[in-house]
């Protein structure tokens, strides 16, 4: 009994110092000139609450405005803003793929930039848990451990994405390497047939021409 209390203290700190590493490591910042547009990409599974937050952290020039258009993975427009200096996304993906945020400046000076910060969260990180934490009276440990559960549910169903993914892929390499067995097979048999065809061709030349 001792040993699991033990236990219990070892490993509830370190899966929660997991959890919240895995929350904020979504972060990041990059520059957005006038003369190029900056895509982000993240691979979400379908039925997967998203929340992005993005602003305007520092700019060459004042008044500096940006445009963001998030699309899903068939292309289907899930968010556009024109000419903001900060704004939120939210969105429960319908399908599973690569869902992309693009920025970019409209009317901007040649030689204009930002430096753009994008936080994008899914699934467990998504969620507003001060909400979830007043609806449903949890407090301290106890809203930690539903964090949890509902982390290892999250990766739970990452295992069975990426299993299901590597069963499509490793179908589509037989498929593929038996439709390129296939055509070695074919293109050898061309490759025979014509060489009797000029065999043929020439025998019948030197017959006519009495050489054989």
């Amino acid at each position: 009994m001792e040993v699991k209390v033990v236990l219990c203290e070892i490993l509830l700190p370190l899966l929660l110092l997991c959890l919240h590493a895995w929350r904020f490591v979504d972060g990041v910042q990059f520059e957005v000139s006038s003369r190029t547009t900056k895509c982000v990409a993240e691979e979400i599974q379908s039925d997967v609450l998203v929340v992005g937050d993005y602003k305007i952290v520092s700019s060459s020039e004042e008044n500096l405005r940006i445009t963001i258009k998030v699309t899903s993975p068939y292309g289907k427009q899930l968010h556009h803003q024109e000419n903001v200096a900060s704004g939120q996304f939210a969105f429960t993906s319908k399908e599973s793929g690569n869902f992309m945020a693009c920025f970019w400046l409209q009317n901007a000076p040649p030689n204009a930039n930002v430096n753009l910060a994008l936080d994008w969260k899914t699934g467990v990180g998504a969620k507003d848990w001060a909400s979830i934490a007043k609806k449903d009276k949890l407090e301290g440990m106890e809203l930690e451990l539903r964090k949890l559960e509902e982390a290892v549910e999250s990766i739970h169903h990452e295992m069975l994405y990426l299993r299901d993914r590597e069963a499509e892929m490793r179908d589509l390499n037989e498929v593929t390497n038996s439709r390129v067995a296939w055509f070695g097979i074919m293109s050898l048999l061309v490759c025979l047939g014509v060489a009797g065809w000029q065999l043929w061709h020439l025998k019948s030349f030197f017959e006519r021409k009495k050489l054989l």
